[in-house]
């Protein structure tokens, strides 16, 4: 099953300096058919205005994974950690037992991530930061793990969850598979493009939540760069 979530129907929020697209519940959208999709809770797309950004907030029991599609964000946060991810990386803060932090666009220009939520295995654990760059041609024709919590993805940035954040890049006409475990969850949101997984079409920033497919082949529409999460149910 591939269920198309046409971004049009997404929740929204635009703050001014904030324009904000849920695929999930959150914050002032509350869809109780899109609480979440297994251990994911969280996917927001966000379009953030230069010199802004969120100020120091907290967060606990949460593994939160933030792909940053265009321009950067500049991370501070109380445990004196600091640096700034740009356009094809990703940073990753486990909450663990309470981490404030602060998420700044510093550029002069809009920047635009995907803010991605994954429920830990368990609660607690010292909070911890990290952020690596994962080059776009690296990732050219195949799903390369970003974030993870799996045994054999050692290059991915660690997370305390059962699940991973993959990213790949198609040209247009080119393929991709992925093989899911039994029971495991996708979740994929092609940032630019247009593709078909298994035949159903998903344009640029909808999403596609899938389940009971062994494997998954995207064929790019046209030049494509893709997120996908695979979680436990």
């Amino acid at each position: 099953m591939i269920e198309r979530r046409p971004f049009d129907t997404l929740g929204a929020a635009n703050h001014g300096w904030l324009d904000a697209h849920h695929h999930f519940s959150f914050a002032n959208y509350h869809e109780p058919a899109r609480m979440g999709w297994g251990a994911l809770r969280v996917w927001n797309d966000d379009v953030i205005a230069p010199r802004t950004g969120f100020p120091p907030h907290p967060h606990s029991d949460m593994e939160i994974i933030t792909y940053v599609r265009e321009g950067a964000i500049s991370h501070k946060d109380n445990l004196g950690n600091a640096g700034r991810t740009a356009a094809g990386d990703v940073q990753v803060m486990s909450a663990g037992t309470g981490i404030q932090h602060a998420e700044y666009n510093m550029e002069g220009e809009q920047s635009r991530i995907f803010q991605i939520w994954i429920i830990p295995d368990a609660r607690g654990g010292a909070p911890t930061w990290g952020t690596k760059p994962f080059p776009k041609d690296a990732r050219s024709g195949d799903f390369v793990a970003l974030a993870s919590g799996i045994e054999g993805d050692e290059d991915a940035l660690p997370i305390r969850a059962n699940a991973r954040v993959l990213g790949a890049t198609l040209k247009a006409g080119d393929s991709a598979e992925y093989a899911f475990g039994d029971g495991r969850l996708g979740y994929l949101v092609p940032a630019t493009g247009a593709v078909e997984i298994n035949g159903v079409r998903i344009d640029a920033r909808d999403g596609a939540a899938i389940r009971d497919e062994s494997t998954i082949r995207v064929t790019a529409l046209e030049d494509a760069e893709l997120v996908l999460v695979d979680t436990a149910p």
